[in-house]
């Protein structure tokens, strides 16, 4: 019986257990989307990103950008509109 304090064990190929990667920031997320929106990944960033970003991360930094992108082709319509 181990207690929570005694380290994992090593897997069956002698590796010691992997460290959970550190959670991504708010501008890797930013970056992540916006290059998803662009539709190029370089294979290792994409990688990187499977590990350390949420699904629900992604989904809501989505909405808000693609929001934000509407509101904006939404002004520039409207002022383009209007000075004609």
């Amino acid at each position: 019986m181990t207690s929570p304090s005694d380290p994992e064990p090593p897997d069956r190929h002698g590796n010691p257990p992997a460290a959970e990667p550190p959670p991504a920031s708010l501008s890797h997320i930013v970056s992540a989307v916006l290059w998803s929106f662009f539709g190029v990944r370089k294979g290792k960033a994409m990688q990187r990103d499977v590990v350390t970003i949420k699904p629900h991360q992604v989904i809501i930094v989505g909405v808000l950008i693609a929001a934000g992108v509407v509101a904006g082709l939404l002004i520039l319509v409207r002022l383009i509109t209007r000075g004609i």
